[in-house]
């Protein structure tokens, strides 16, 4: 309680944070938008009392089953009050941050026996939650306080009423609920979250899905939330338990998949209207910006196209301008163009003179070659580019034969700005709509964030250096000097010479015990994934800043941008099928059917080449093969000539074969003997 002036005080609600002026002297208040009633002392007793010893037990509700008066009365009396409802689930452990003091498994259990006893004891069930929730009857500020809510949290049957005005009641008390844990202190939210990510996979997932099952009905079902969510306080206050339970899932020995979070509800809000509302206002209003974990993949490329396309043409209309007022001709586009013969040499030297033209839209021009670039020569450009950068010969990244993966070399000659150069090209990809055949581990991604990089990141990066590095951790001999023989010197190969650095002042003098091998083993992680390449890293992620550096980019998590910079490597083909649209032919024409069997019949290379061959990348879009274009059009009867393909469209072009041999031949010559269009 804030004291504003003579008699009166500024308090919050309990339940959705309402700021609210009341006399001094009050010890209670009804929020004026949420209705809860809160209480600034305890209201029955006095807050040193001890909890009551005695409360419901599940053997003492299953002995009452065969009397259904004094069952319900049991219900009633126990789930309206947090005292009583602390003292039958406990489980004769003090609550702390490694357990909630709970037997949440016979809470459980308990919620099925009541719901088995038939409606109206469901019914005085929730009634009894909606009493105890509307007015708790006590400040919320110890952790034995939160123990009810817990409890009630585990309740699984808040959206399981088939009838629409007891399910709508229900998630009126699901929201009072969330509101209260929402409202919590962040250290009591501490130990939400330590109790969250200790539950078993199952109901850990089936949290996630009540609060975003909440969220979907909330925006879908209830009048005016979808437009006016911004100012709902149940929307917030569900989001917020989200934040909690994405946090407990970030530590968790299992985690579920970050597609879990995803609502798909939430996607056909006014997206680009939320991202202004994130940027801009100052009034406190909610955004689903806020929480990113609920916005999928796709929603989120959505914000950044059209962020992108919002500064593209911001600058196609300044140079439109700047063109009719002075007569100054101004590209509208940021045209590079390149030798294929000097092709790193002339992006970089085009690059770097049109630093404020990088958020225009890109286009190609090949030096001495006919064609206007619709899309497909800027995927040649990006690919040729790619695979002249990360060429080994050229010596900016090493490469892994375990992981297959590529690192930024430490000893490498290049100046700083072919690495601005790469940093850059996969901004440009990313905001020009372009998947890119790079092969870095997330640690990239995530130190694009900021956020930290482990030995985790190192095992996937160098896998065996880093099950020895995790074996040296495990061992608990005394003798590690002797075992391991390390000191505390950090080795890498410059062009076939072995270059020591020590990881500490005298590290070449110094060995590695079982007293410092942590210690060891941490310099090490961060030499190799910061240290060694940080001038080299320094200057690729200022390159991709400059294209990507908006406030777009923080809704993402690194394996997010992974997705939009790689596409996904996993695909089947075959589900191209059901979205490919025909020019000349129709779905069942045998030309058509054929193709289809044979695309099934081909290995996994030959399916990523025909891939490539279409669309001038083996990847599929961050956001599912299903959202790639594909077309298949007729070039004419039956013909010796190859197909043809036009990546600017993703056009695949065949001729009526007589049979489906002579289409696989031509098809599979057309593949293999393509060189303008991007198969090695």
């Amino acid at each position: 309680m804030e004291h504003s002036g003579v008699g009166e005080a500024n308090v919050t609600c309990i339940c959705c944070n309402n700021l609210l002026r009341v006399p001094s002297s009050v010890s209670c208040f009804r929020c004026t938008i949420c209705d809860t009633v809160t209480d600034l002392v305890e209201a029955d007793a006095n807050p040193d009392d001890p909890e009551p010893q005695e409360g419901l037990t599940l053997q003492t509700l299953r002995a009452l089953t065969g009397n259904s008066e004094r069952f319900l009365q049991e219900v009633r009396d126990v789930f309206s009050n947090h005292r009583r409802l602390n003292a039958g689930f406990r489980n004769g452990v003090q609550p702390s941050l490694e357990s909630p003091g709970l037997a949440l498994d016979s809470a459980r259990e308990t919620y099925r026996l009541i719901v088995d006893q038939g409606i109206e004891a469901e019914e005085v069930l929730f009634h009894s939650i909606d009493r105890l929730l509307h007015r708790p009857g006590r400040p919320l500020d110890r952790v034995k306080d939160v123990q009810f809510l817990m409890v009630l949290f585990e309740n699984p049957y808040f959206h399981s009423s088939k009838r629409t005005a007891e399910t709508a009641y229900r998630h009126q008390i699901l929201g009072r609920l969330l509101g209260l844990l929402s409202c919590l202190s962040n250290q009591l939210h501490h130990y939400v979250v330590n109790w969250l990510k200790r539950l078993p996979l199952t109901f850990f997932q089936q949290r996630v899905g009540l609060v975003n099952h909440f969220i979907s009905y909330r925006l879908a079902q209830v009048a005016g939330v979808r437009e006016g969510y911004p100012s709902d306080w149940a929307i917030k206050s569900a989001a917020r338990v989200m934040a909690l339970l994405s946090a407990a899932n970030m530590d968790r020995d299992i985690n579920v998949p970050v597609a879990d979070f995803y609502n798909t509800v939430v996607d056909y809000v006014d997206l680009t209207r939320d991202f202004t509302i994130w940027q801009k206002d100052t009034s406190g209003a909610f955004a689903f910006c806020q929480y990113p974990f609920l916005i999928s993949l796709g929603g989120k490329m959505r914000i950044m196209e059209e962020d992108a396309k919002r500064e593209m043409t911001e600058k196609f209309r300044d140079a439109f301008y700047r063109t009719a007022l002075s007569g100054m001709v101004v590209d509208p586009f940021l045209t590079i163009n390149v030798r294929r013969n000097h092709l790193i040499e002339d992006s970089l030297n085009q690059l770097q003179s049109r630093h404020f033209d990088l958020k225009k839209k890109l286009r190609i021009i090949f030096a001495n070659e006919e064609g206007v670039d619709a899309g497909g020569l800027t995927k040649e450009w990006f690919l040729l580019l790619i695979r002249d950068l990360f060429d080994p010969q050229y010596g900016m990244f090493t490469y892994d034969e375990d992981s297959r993966l590529c690192w930024f070399n430490p000893a490498s000659f290049e100046n700083t700005e072919e690495f601005r150069l790469v940093g850059t090209i996969i901004g440009l990809a990313i905001y020009n709509s372009n998947i890119l055949d790079v092969h870095f581990p997330l640690a990239c991604f995530k130190k694009l964030l900021d956020q930290p990089v482990t030995l985790e990141d190192l095992k996937t990066l160098r896998p065996a250096f880093g099950r020895g590095l995790q074996q040296l951790l495990d061992y608990e001999h005394d003798d590690v000097e002797e075992v391991f023989c390390r000191d505390f010197v950090a080795e890498y190969d410059a062009f076939g010479n072995v270059v020591r650095v020590p990881l500490a002042p005298g590290g070449e003098h110094k060995p590695v015990t079982k007293e410092n091998k942590a210690e060891f083993v941490r310099l090490y992680v961060d030499w190799v994934l910061n240290k060694s390449v940080d001038k080299q890293f320094t200057a690729f992620k200022a390159g991709f800043g400059y294209v990507c550096g908006g406030n777009a980019l923080s809704l993402f998590r690194p394996t997010e941008i992974e997705l939009m910079v790689c596409g996904g490597a996993e695909f089947e083909l075959r589900d191209l099928a059901a979205n490919a649209e025909y020019e000349g032919f129709s779905r069942t024409d045998k030309t058509i059917t054929d193709f289809w069997e044979i695309v099934d019949e081909m290995p996994v290379e030959g399916k990523r080449k025909l891939l490539l061959f279409v669309t001038g990348t083996d990847r599929i879009p961050a956001n599912g093969i299903e959202n790639l274009p594909f077309k298949i059009s007729c070039l004419g009867e039956d013909s010796d000539r190859l197909p043809t393909a036009h990546t600017c469209f993703n056009q695949l072009g065949l001729y009526k074969y007589a049979t489906k041999e002579k289409l696989k031949e031509k098809l599979e010559k057309a593949i293999e003997w393509s060189s303008g269009f991007y198969v090695k």
